[in-house]
């Protein structure tokens, strides 16, 4: 992860961090929850950190470990993964314009440092791409103190989980307190009338198709989901804007 002092110099950069710092307690649960969960699915300290370190996905990694204990195919899991990460690829369209006046490396680091909250607090307080090298700076410094926070949160949190997985008994309630996160990230996303009734769909299907196997359900929620979605947008909303009303 690269944190050059010039970024950290900024005062954007301390604004980032103390945006996100209230938000790390959850995050800090989550990535410990993520972490003895993985421990007690069967994995290995060694591949625990690897997938902590390499997939860096909390909701992802926690949807692909009871297909893994199942003996899933690698395509369903795969498949589940992809479905589940489908929001960084809207996340990563929507930053474009922000990240572009950079080299490919750097953007490619960017994309993979950004997390939900991050994302969510630097749209919130840039609505608008920069238009000259200042606003570039500011922003860039914003976006790295917010998943700086965030990244440290998660890997410490996560890497401790792994550590004293067998230590951690599962009545501490940790898989609620992610849960709670979860619900967190998507009120926070939830800002127009579109959004919160995909979330309705998405999780009605996922109820209703609880019977199927190999967790597919969450995969299907998220398909009916987005293809209603998808159709409704194109034949009622007539102008984009409309849809955040």
């Amino acid at each position: 992860m690269f944190l050059s002092a010039a970024i950290r110099r900024q005062p954007a950069f301390r604004e980032g961090v103390r945006n996100m710092a209230p938000m790390a307690l959850g995050i800090s649960a989550w990535g410990l929850m993520t972490g003895v969960a993985m421990v007690k699915s069967g994995m290995s300290v060694i591949e625990g950190l690897a997938m902590t370190f390499l997939v860096y996905a909390g909701s992802s990694q926690l949807a692909a470990i009871p297909l893994l204990i199942a003996g899933a195919p690698a395509w369903v899991i795969l498949a589940t993964a992809f479905c589940v990460n489908l929001r960084f690829l809207v996340f990563s369209l929507h930053l474009r314009p922000y990240l572009m006046h950079m080299p490919r490396w750097r953007r490619m680091t960017h994309g993979y440092l950004t997390a939900d909250l991050s994302y969510v607090t630097f749209t919130a307080r840039f609505p608008k791409p920069p238009t000259d090298r200042a606003e570039q700076v500011a922003q860039e410094a914003f976006l790295t103190g917010g998943y700086f926070m965030t990244w440290t949160a998660w890997m410490g949190m996560s890497t401790l989980g792994i550590a004293l997985a067998n230590f951690i008994p599962q009545t501490w309630g940790l898989g609620f307190a992610g849960v709670l996160s979860l619900v967190g990230i998507l009120c926070s996303m939830a800002t127009t009338r579109l959004r919160v009734l995909s979330a309705l769909i998405a999780g009605a299907t996922a109820v209703a198709a609880y019977a199927l196997p190999l967790n597919l359900n969450i995969v299907t929620g998220i398909g009916v989901a987005v293809m209603f979605c998808f159709w409704l947008e194109k034949q009622f909303v007539r102008n984009p804007s409309d849809a955040d009303e």
